[in-house]
């Protein structure tokens, strides 16, 4: 096998692992008792057992983002600057369109399409489409400018836009505050993925590349990315010592030394605080060393998940909500219903519906059985063939 080739599917391992740890959350959102009406963070009423299995998941959106951005920089190395701009701005905007269309209905079934809920497919977009004017820059640039956004942007935690027009532009690229955002006529669409900050950590991603030419010694690149790992690991175990820049949320002593650590780990998801970059991008980075020369079945089973994941992702998706659609029956409620209780997502009643975390456990091990079939189908057809519409989905 040629060797460049063999580079590129080593770092398919990692996509694929958060791939699957990402359908736990989603599961969990759909299905345990308390997603609706808790959060895993609330000291007060969580277990280590729930924190842990929502805090394992921070590490899927940012390394979904950096990988992204890794990968970028490997097509920078057969396409022309021109060439990947056009396919960044082509491939952002179909993203965008498809947050609104089939990614949001997967998770909503809202049939009237009245409400919007933008998430990481939006912010993977978003940043592809900022990246296609940026891309003309010099890589230390690119670099440098990723590395500014990470580390500044938590400047803007405590500022508030007056101006009701730069309010919605700072909670669509800025900030995340969770603000109903009016488009008229009945329609309106909150975000909780600010687009500017998860840019920086794609650009990061696409700095990493570099990493990865076929010229590249494979030993220098594993003590790289082993060094780099554990520093940005020691940056954020400094910083949130410190307790005060990079995060919004300082941690607190708690009723015990567990709860303690846990509110410790408690950074800020939304939008991606630094020290949230740093928890995550750091082992992120020693996983990418560790798995370098790793190949069995499982790691080939993995690639499968980590080489599609746009299709895993809706499917994934779909998945999950239909199979919450036959929850929803089984307990009696009807369709009917949905316009009549306070629901997240169409068939989620927000109260007294869904299991246990073990049974969570469960519908995930069923989900990701339920998917590995069309996945795998779909990845060995994009293996095999060359079309042009395949590099979009």
């Amino acid at each position: 096998m040629d060797k460049t080739l063999q580079r590129i599917q080593s770092i398919d391992v990692l996509p694929g692992i958060i791939m699957i740890i990402m359908a736990l959350d989603h599961t969990r959102d759909f299905f345990h008792i308390h997603a609706m009406n808790d959060q895993p963070e609330n000291m007060d009423t969580t277990t280590p057992a729930l924190f842990f299995t929502r805090w394992i998941t921070h590490f899927c959106a940012p390394l979904f983002v950096f990988l992204s951005g890794t990968s970028i920089y490997l097509q920078s190395l057969r396409k022309t600057k021109k060439e990947l701009a056009f396919f960044l701005l082509t491939r952002g905007l179909w993203l965008i369109v498809a947050e609104f269309t089939i990614v949001g209905f997967g998770w909503s079934f809202n049939y009237m399409f009245n409400f919007f809920f933008l998430q990481v497919i939006w912010a993977i977009g978003a940043s592809m489409v900022l990246l296609s004017g940026l891309i003309f820059l010099r890589y230390w640039m690119l670099f440098s400018l990723g590395i500014l956004i990470t580390a500044l942007h938590n400047l803007l935690d405590t500022h508030t836009f007056t101006d009701p027009i730069m309010d919605v532009i700072a909670n669509l690229f800025l900030l995340t505050e969770f603000d109903v955002i009016p488009l008229g006529g009945g329609v309106a669409l909150m975000c909780a993925y600010a687009a500017v900050p998860w840019t920086g950590i794609m650009l990061l991603g696409y700095a990493l590349g570099k990493w990865y030419r076929p010229e590249f010694d494979q030993l220098r690149r594993r003590k790289l990315l082993l060094s780099t790992g554990l520093g940005i690991i020691s940056l954020f175990v400094l910083l949130r010592l410190v307790n005060g820049y990079g995060d919004p949320k300082p941690w607190t002593e708690q009723k015990d030394a567990v709860y303690t650590f846990l509110s410790f780990l408690n950074v800020n998801k939304y939008p991606p605080s630094l020290m949230y970059a740093c928890m995550t991008l750091g082992p992120a980075m020693i996983a990418l060393a560790l798995l370098e020369n790793v190949r069995n079945r499982v790691t080939d089973l993995l690639n499968v998940f980590g080489r599609v994941p746009f299709l895993y992702y809706l499917l994934h998706v779909y998945v999950i909500h239909l199979l919450c659609v036959g929850l929803f029956y089984a307990e009696g409620y009807t369709f009917a219903d949905n316009f009549r209780l306070d629901m997240a997502f169409g068939f989620r009643p927000k109260e007294n519906s869904g299991f246990s975390l073990g049974i969570v456990y469960l519908i995930w091990i069923l989900v990701i059985v339920l998917c590995w079939y069309p996945t795998k189908q779909y990845e060995k057809y994009k293996r095999t063939h060359k079309k042009w519409w395949l590099s979009y989905i």
